[in-house]
């Protein structure tokens, strides 16, 4: 087996540094999205509503502002909105055991916060997604991203893992500051880096923000593969969203398992995580891009199906199907995903990534929040065990879409050369589309 750490990538250090910053922020991040409910439990009194909206700020926040930071990022220089965006996360973050010493902390507090905090991560992963490629040959991008999401899938189960414990040995408000740490050490890394990056579009050569929206969302409408993959993409968000919606109920209610087993069971999916991303290079590199990605969806449909099909009565056999999904189903997530952005980043221009990125993250947000409160209340009147038979539909029809697109004969990422001609014709028809959406008279 080929030695992952003696692959180039790692002697590029403009990407190890990356690698390093994005590890350590996603960790910090993941404690915080524990931390900050227990914090408002444990020390403000919050009930089930408060803790409800303090989580579902994210979602909003980032339906609210994704599009516009994508446009704003494609305007500017990626490297310092990284850094501007992990030092104002630190700073918000900071206030936090600051008013807890004061007396002064306040679920109010918390809630802008919260908010504040999600309008810089969407920025910060805007930035993120787009300065990728410029550190990162286009052929090591399938290769780069398996490396970010194999670290991130371990920064995931560390940082789940850890904040219950920071919490309890040392208080709500210490977590917080651990994670306010963790944004400052990721602004150093970033700072460290000597690359230079392409400047911005010049002032005079911008168009209106909502302008540069219209033309990203027009970008992926007419590009038949990232349409293709932003379709799929929010199919398996619905996915997610109906497993969110019944996964613990029905473990903990319908299958009677106790939480301490449905926690570990939970924790596996991290691991699977992290084999997914170890074999999706490897993967892409032998079967070829799209058919990996149309067996990926569908084998994360597969993996989802195994959820109601656990029978009640048999805690065994239970187990083993959860634990079934969880290995299936997480693995076969990451190898998408891993592709998926992949593909992004090697189809759009430079000066586009930030706003692709964007609209593949509000379309899926979108589709999974809705598809969240759907499957709820869905849940309510034909029950958990048959709501959780939609889950597996996304990722089966996100495949089919693949299948029936150009994704089925892409076997490799182009080189840049190669979409220059194709980027071409593409911006004609963007172009054109603008046109003929344009009301008459205009």
């Amino acid at each position: 087996m080929r030695n992952p750490l003696a692959s180039p990538l790692w002697r590029n250090q403009a990407f190890v540094r990356v690698w390093a910053a994005v590890t350590v922020s996603i960790f910090g991040s993941l404690v915080t999205r524990i931390a900050l409910p227990l914090l408002a439990i444990l020390t403000i009194g919050a009930g089930a509503i408060e803790v409800a909206v303090l989580r579902s700020i994210d979602l909003g926040a980032t339906l609210v502002v994704a599009l516009v930071a994508g446009a704003w990022v494609d305007r500017l220089q990626r490297r310092p909105v990284l850094i501007w965006a992990d030092v104002g996360r630190a700073v918000l973050l900071a206030s936090i055991p600051t008013a807890f010493v004061l007396g002064a902390l306040t679920f109010w507090h918390l809630l802008v916060v919260a908010g504040l905090t999600a309008v810089l991560t969407a920025f910060f992963d805007a930035a993120d997604n787009a300065y990728l490629p410029t550190v990162v040959e286009r052929k090591r991008l399938v290769e780069a991203n398996s490396v970010l999401a194999a670290s991130g899938s371990v920064a995931e189960f560390a940082g789940f893992g850890l904040s219950g414990i920071l919490v309890q040995l040392l208080s709500g408000p210490i977590a917080i500051l651990v994670n306010a740490v963790t944004y400052l050490v990721s602004a150093v890394l970033l700072l460290s880096i000597r690359h230079d990056e392409a400047p911005p579009p010049a002032v005079a050569d911008r168009e209106p923000v909502l302008d540069e929206i219209r033309h990203g969302l027009r970008l992926v409408r007419h590009d038949p593969t990232l349409r293709a993959f932003a379709i799929a993409q929010m199919l398996l968000a619905a996915q997610w969203g109906v497993f969110g919606a019944v996964f613990f109920l029905f473990a903990l209610e319908d299958l009677g398992l106790s939480p301490a087993i449905v926690g570990l069971i939970a924790a596996v999916g991290g691991g699977s995580s992290f084999i997914g991303a170890l074999v999706a290079t490897r993967a892409n590199r032998r079967w070829g891009v799209g058919p990996v990605a149309i067996a990926a969806a569908l084998l994360a449909g597969v993996g989802n199906l195994f959820i109601p099909l656990a029978p009640p009565g048999l805690p065994i056999l239970a187990i083993l199907c959860l634990l079934a999904q969880q290995l299936i189903a997480d693995s076969a997530e990451t190898v998408y995903d891993v592709t998926d952005v992949s593909v992004r980043q090697t189809f759009a221009r430079d000066r586009e990534l930030g706003r692709v990125a964007s609209t593949f993250r509000v379309l899926a947000v979108a589709a999974q929040l809705i598809v969240t409160l759907g499957a709820g209340l869905l849940a309510e009147v034909i029950g958990l065990r048959a709501t959780a038979f939609l889950a597996p539909v996304g990722g089966f029809v996100a495949a089919l879409v693949l299948w029936r697109s150009p994704v089925r004969i892409l076997r490799e990422l182009p080189a840049a050369d190669e979409r220059t001609a194709a980027d071409d014709r593409a911006a004609a028809e963007i172009v054109a589309g603008s046109e003929r959406d344009q009301p008459a008279g205009a």
